[in-house]
């Protein structure tokens, strides 16, 4: 854990299984202190906090519903109150529920976009609070924001531009406090998400396989450290060739 993290503090939402649980390793790997939240994938959660901590990392898991703001809310003010500072917040909790037009009820909707866009401007706005220049705040967003590629995810797609558009407008809100904001964007990953269609999936990726959430991590991971300074108000786009 001698990486370039050293001394920093992460916060990765829903971190306890998947993509973010990746993040979460490269992060305790590159030597950063970490915390994340889960909701439903409690004994995932439990167990990867468990396993961190017998390597000697420094890791908090903390229950909390990126739906619920107050939640939300209060995960943040426990990391700060446990470490002392936040230098780097991953948003990466997100939902996706499928249905072609006539088909999407107003719920699913308003649901889709309260996690992946809503609680994403709180979490950053509390976040940006507790920072100081250096820090970083990474979105995990979605190749769909290009390309929706398929049927039935319009509102998805919806969802994850505009988590780009407002990357772009937090970046120029922080800027002056030299705090960086970009965004992640990976196409399609080994994952619940893609689990009984990875062949016609992989179909669509000019490499020709899922990503793996390793992948995503090594990207966030950069993101995270001094060496993306320069970087803010960016998508960058992981997904093996989707887009080409």
């Amino acid at each position: 854990m001698l990486g370039h993290l050293q001394k920093r503090v992460a916060l990765v939402t829903g971190g306890g299984r998947g993509i973010g649980a990746a993040i979460v390793r490269r992060l305790v790997d590159d030597g950063a202190r970490v915390a994340f939240t889960y909701s439903k994938s409690k004994d995932s959660a439990i167990a990867l906090e468990q396993e961190l901590r017998m390597l000697g990392a420094e890791v908090l898991a903390i229950e909390a519903d990126n739906s619920d703001i107050e939640q939300l809310g209060r995960a943040i003010v426990e990391v700060h109150a446990r470490f002392g500072r936040l230098d780097i917040l991953v948003n990466n909790a997100g939902i996706a529920i499928g249905g072609v037009v006539g088909q999407v009820g107003m719920e699913d909707f308003d649901k889709q976009f309260s996690i992946n866009v809503r609680s994403l401007f709180y979490a950053s706005q509390e976040a940006s609070h507790a920072m100081s220049e250096g820090s970083r705040i990474i979105n995990i967003g979605s190749v769909v924001a290009e390309r929706a590629g398929f049927p039935g995810y319009s509102v998805y797609a919806a969802s994850k531009a505009a988590v780009a558009a407002l990357t772009r407008g937090l970046a120029r809100d922080l800027a002056p406090r030299g705090i960086t904001v970009n965004t992640v964007q990976p196409g399609p990953v080994v994952s619940s998400m893609t689990e009984g269609f990875e062949d016609l999936v992989k179909s669509f990726v000019a490499l020709g396989r899922l990503g793996r959430g390793s992948e995503i991590a090594s990207l966030v991971s950069y993101l995270a450290g001094p060496e993306s300074s320069f970087i803010t108000g960016a998508a960058i786009t992981a997904d093996g060739g989707f887009l080409a």
